[in-house]
């Protein structure tokens, strides 16, 4: 399950990120909320935080994740990505390489410092 969270504002789409996310947390949530951030004509800024229930991904949600990244790979600024388990962090790093924007990972007791970067 994912959710808005209220520090979005602008160009930051702030969320939270709860169980498996599904094919619907992207195309009824996530993936409409940055497409109209991009319309803006602005480059975005992502801050994503891993609840303690997160449980990884449907096969179709990473996909989805996978197709509208390469599809906007450099339109966004600056990408937060907080907590999560062992295994998030690596596939971010990993990932960082097929994006053309800055991307870092704290753990979820540096939140405030995530997002004030992200900010930045």
């Amino acid at each position: 399950m994912l959710t808005i969270l209220p520090e979005t504002d602008g160009d930051l789409l702030a969320m939270r990120a709860e169980g498996v996310l599904t094919h619907a947390d992207y195309t009824e949530i996530m993936i409409p909320r940055l497409e109209a951030i991009l319309a803006e004509g602005v480059k975005g800024r992502v801050f994503f935080e891993f609840g303690p229930s997160f449980d990884g991904w449907e096969m179709r949600a990473m996909w989805d994740d996978a197709k509208f990244g390469m599809k906007h790979r450099k339109d966004f600024a600056r990408l937060a990505v907080v907590g999560g388990p062992g295994w998030v962090e690596w596939a971010t790093r990993l990932g960082a390489h097929l994006v053309d924007a800055e991307l870092r990972t704290f753990p979820e007791d540096q939140r405030a410092a995530a997002l004030d970067w992200v900010r930045g």
